[in-house]
């Protein structure tokens, strides 16, 4: 069964560095975690692969 409570995942948005919108939605695990995710992702706005940032909601 699943644990009650506080999730040990928490959700995050991937943002564009460039025209700072936020394209993506992904989880990732809240123990032991003290870098940001970065990954090369594509942005439909700028038209071009860029590394995009995490950024909290």
């Amino acid at each position: 069964m699943a644990k009650k409570g506080k999730s040990a995942r928490e959700a995050i948005f991937l943002e564009c560095p460039e025209c700072g919108n936020r394209n993506y939605r992904t989880s990732r695990r809240t123990a032991g975690q003290t870098a940001k995710l970065e990954l090369k992702k594509f942005c439909r706005h700028c038209r071009k692969h860029t590394n995009h940032v995490e950024k909290r909601k």
